[in-house]
């Protein structure tokens, strides 16, 4: 399994207070370099800049745990509202902050992540966005599993001061993390006749920070270990994105089986529990 985490150096940001920035920050570095976990950032521009001085600081201390970088754009644009000339814009200027610094490391910037998901709403445009990351020295970053984290964080950061709902909300995130491990990896299995490396989607965020340990303990007690993205899509597997234009952004094991015409049934994946979203 790859580890990824979008909206770097703070999926808060902006308007994001800088001490739970950098608290979340320390808190999700000091996990993964404590457990050996190798993890990718999708760095957010806007939310650089919105940090003041501690975005490029948040940043450069990622890369000097040993971590990787990754793009995802300039502005978090949804991609399915801007024509070419502006996703290559969103592209471009979603180096500003993290290329000059990835660079200086030796370790510069190979995959790209849409906000969203996001990969293109009909298929001309899909194949002239993977056209544009090419040109670009980009990979497209896979996803495989998604836990809805943010949604979680939302009711986490709202429940700020009451430790005792926190500590409910938290319980509840593993139990739903667990839940959709299984259930991508049964889906990815059905599609494809075995499960490739899986690709975790998850967001730089105070819940993710809080619960990063238990999560990481959790992936290995079903039976996960931990490679880089780079190494996670060198599978055959992903050799090809798949062919599938879409207005939404799911999974990639919902993509593989659309392209394959195998018919899966979505309806038994699990929804964030009712009180969460509430």
């Amino acid at each position: 399994m790859a580890i990824t985490f979008d909206d770097l150096p703070f999926a808060e940001a902006p308007g994001a207070e800088r001490k739970a920035a950098t608290t979340a920050n320390v808190g999700i570095r000091r996990v993964l370099v404590g457990k050996g976990v190798p993890a990718i950032g999708f760095v957010t521009d806007k939310h650089v800049g919105a940090l003041g001085p501690d975005g490029p600081r948040l940043l450069e201390a990622w890369l000097r745990d040993g971590l990787a970088l990754g793009n995802h754009g300039a502005t978090h644009a949804d991609i399915n509202e801007l024509n070419l000339n502006e996703i290559e814009q969103e592209i471009a200027r979603g180096e500003v902050s993290a290329g000059p610094l990835a660079a200086r490391f030796g370790r510069p910037l190979n995959f790209y992540r849409f906000a969203y998901n996001h990969v293109g709403d009909t298929e001309p445009k899909r194949i002239a966005i993977e056209g544009l990351l090419k040109s670009r020295g980009y990979r497209l970053a896979a996803s495989t599993i998604d836990t809805s984290d943010y949604v979680f964080d939302r009711a986490w950061t709202r429940a700020h001061g009451d430790r005792a709902m926190r500590r409910r909300i938290e319980r509840a995130y593993l139990d739903h993390s667990r839940a959709q491990i299984r259930y991508y990896g049964g889906l990815s299995t059905k599609v494809l006749g075995y499960e490739p490396p899986a690709v975790m989607l998850l967001h730089l965020n105070g819940i993710n920070a809080a619960t990063l340990a238990r999560l990481v303990d959790l992936f290995r007690a079903e039976g996960y270990s931990f490679v880089t993205l780079e190494r996670a899509q060198a599978d055959p597997a992903y050799a090809q994105s798949p062919a599938v234009a879409t207005r939404f952004g799911p999974m990639w094991g919902y993509r593989w089986a659309r392209e394959r015409r195998v018919r899966v049934d979505g309806t038994l994946e699990q929804e964030p529990p009712a009180w969460i979203t509430r």
